[in-house]
């Protein structure tokens, strides 16, 4: 079976679409849509392909761009290590020089075109960030608890899981609903008392005994759907009902939970590169990790204190 490494590029407009282009007639699965990229030479390094793919289709240069993640996709006779970077800055307008059809698609459009099997495996990837927070599961009423979301929100945090081993009233959710709302946050609900036809939510998350509970997906395709996983059989059940993304934990030794054994980086890993949907290291994580879980074929890190 053959080996195939490929870079791809995503580019976002001032409306925050995205650039995709569409494979000619001459090209392998011809009429499906994809990211601008294409096959690492001998030689070269991942960066130095991304620039040249990308001025070759598209005509532009790349001026700052950062690892985004990898993944990896099995065709019947090739793999395909796909690395997947952010262009956050480039210079001149985007054309199709080879002759491929391109276009700025709104990200909740995507659905719309007929993509690459690679393509379908990271959309949720493209929209999620790379850190995920984990509220403490204590005190929400307080003062204090609300400042400290409001302190994590302005430092730019952009997916919140409100976690809570009690039922939560309702005032207290909608309180730490406003809040992410008014900063552009997503917000996952992680409490006992969960309610899958709330339409007023972004989503929930799973505990790992919640997950084996259900044999499908309990909640609708619009909203968001996370799950907690220690190893990978938890992992292909999460994918299997329709999860958007899990986290696995734990990835080091905690304070928290110092009895856990933890899986290391190297099991970790291998994880998140036999499942398709996104994966968060959670576990002893800081930000210093952030990138080192990009390289390993993780989305980002989930953390309660590392943020």
């Amino acid at each position: 079976m053959q080996n195939i490494e490929a870079v791809v590029g995503v580019l976002r407009n001032k409306n925050q679409e995205i650039l995709i282009t569409k494979r000619q007639h001459s090209q392998f699965m011809a009429g499906f849509w994809e990211l601008p990229g294409g096959k690492r030479e001998a030689g070269e390094s991942l960066e130095q392909t991304l620039a040249r793919e990308l001025n070759e289709e598209l005509g532009i240069k790349i001026k700052h761009f950062s690892v985004h993640r990898t993944i990896t996709h099995q065709y019947q006779n090739s793999i395909i290590t796909l690395s997947i970077y952010n262009i956050n800055q480039y210079q001149k307008k985007p054309k199709g020089m080879e002759g491929q059809a391109i276009a700025w698609v709104k990200i909740k459009n995507l659905g719309n075109y007929k993509l690459l099997p690679t393509m379908k495996t990271f959309l949720d990837s493209i929209t999620l960030p790379n850190k995920y927070w984990i509220t403490p599961a204590v005190n929400h009423q307080s003062d204090e608890w609300i400042k400290v979301l409001e302190q994590k929100l302005i430092q730019g945090i952009k997916l919140v899981q409100l976690r809570s081993k009690i039922p939560l009233h309702n005032i207290i959710i909608d309180e730490v609903k406003e809040k992410c709302q008014q900063y552009n946050a997503t917000l996952l609900l992680n409490t006992p008392n969960k309610d899958f036809n709330k339409t007023d939510v972004n989503g929930w998350h799973l505990t790992s005994r919640e997950l084996f509970a259900v044999n499908a997906r309990p909640c609708a395709d619009d909203k968001l759907l996370g799950a907690s996983t220690h190893n990978l059989d938890e992992a292909l059940k999460a994918q299997e009902i329709g999860a958007n993304f899990i986290v696995i934990a734990p990835v080091k030794v905690t304070q928290t939970h110092p009895d856990a054994k933890p899986l290391g980086w190297d099991n970790a890993a291998e994880i998140a590169n036999k499942i398709d949907i996104p994966v968060y290291f959670l576990g002893g994580m800081s930000i210093q990790d952030l990138d080192k879980t990009l390289k390993l074929g993780a989305q980002g890190i989930a953390s309660i204190s590392a943020f």
